[in-house]
């Protein structure tokens, strides 16, 4: 009898061993569990974190805010180690991030060419100082911007003449100005309910917003075409945090940052916004404008010089050149 308990009592220490040396670290998420970024970045992130550490190290999504709602704030949360990873929009604190949102503008990355790989060769040399007290897992950007509109149909600049268009950061605000708009800066998560009692009459964004903020809900037109550029992300990790890790942890989320998470997620963005807009065309109740060339050749004439403009305010000419592999 004696050794019988001393055999459950060695194999209840051990599970008990096990499971303090596990670690795990909490993925702060703004959005809710079915928004893109989950599957493709946190999922994504514990497999294989999890797998190369047999389990001892895991990662674990804290999904619509718990761990603090705002959006705005999540790489300070990161950075003060509230959660010991989150993501963001640059764009949200733009002038933290001056040269990494050259990503954002129009024709600043070519179109075809994966905006993940311009801001990861840039990152190293130009890019880094922008992230003070972090470890940089990944940086991708979205399907290209369209305008998301509620009772207005846009063809030209002129017709967006005095309207208030919500933007995400200085980018696009500088954009929007060039087309005679008025940018309205406000996180994604505030976009729904403005759009819905008209605080604001528009949004420049992705398609892919129409599925993951329910935006085809409280919108009825769909302009497609105009070159408005991106948005640019990050996911973070608190640079302490990482620090503390046993190398062979380290090791596994090295394997899966820069490259991986990011493809991943990029890809995920236009998986989204491919379904996005083919539900939105299929909805009757939705206006699908597709600029015709000429229409298109109005906006780019309309912003022209934008881009030079910003790139030269932030010295980011050696920044942009890094982007395009010059």
């Amino acid at each position: 009898m004696k050794m019988k308990f001393s055999f459950v009592a060695a194999a209840v220490a051990a599970v008990i061993g096990s499971s303090v040396a596990a670690e795990e670290l909490k993925f702060a998420n703004f959005t809710p569990p079915f928004h893109t970024i989950n599957a493709s970045v946190i999922e994504l992130m514990n497999s294989e974190v999890s797998a190369a550490t047999g389990g001892a190290l895991t990662v674990r999504g804290y999904h619509g805010g718990e761990l603090g709602a705002g959006p705005v704030e999540q790489y300070v949360r990161v950075l003060q180690g509230v959660a010991d990873v989150g993501w963001g929009l640059p764009g949200y604190t733009s002038s933290q991030f001056g040269k990494t949102m050259i990503a954002e503008l129009p024709g600043a990355i070519d179109d075809g060419v994966p905006g993940y790989i311009g801001l990861l060769a840039a990152y190293n040399d130009h890019l880094a100082g922008e992230f003070p007290g972090v470890k940089t897992l990944a940086l991708w950007t979205s399907e290209p911007n369209v305008m998301i509109m509620r009772n207005k149909e846009i063809h030209s600049p002129a017709d967006l003449a005095g309207l208030k268009i919500r933007v995400a950061g200085a980018t696009a605000a500088e954009v929007a100005v060039a087309l005679g708009a008025t940018p309205v800066q406000m996180p994604i998560s505030e976009v729904y309910n403005a759009l819905q009692t008209g605080l604001i009459d528009g949004v420049f964004t992705g398609s892919s917003t129409l599925i993951d903020f329910k935006l085809d809900e409280v919108a009825d037109a769909i302009i497609l075409g105009a070159p408005l550029g991106r948005l640019s992300f990050f996911t973070v990790m608190t640079q302490a945090k990482y620090d503390s890790l046993p190398a062979d942890q380290q090791a596994a989320i090295d394997a899966v940052a820069g490259e991986v998470l990011s493809k991943s997620a990029e890809e995920a963005w236009y998986a989204t916004a491919d379904a996005s807009l083919e539900a939105a065309r299929a909805d009757s109740k939705n206006v699908m404008v597709d600029l015709t060339a000429d229409e298109i050749a109005a906006f780019s004439a309309a912003i022209q010089g934008v881009v030079d403009a910003y790139v030269a305010s932030v010295d980011g000419a050696a920044a942009l050149a890094a982007m395009r592999g010059e």
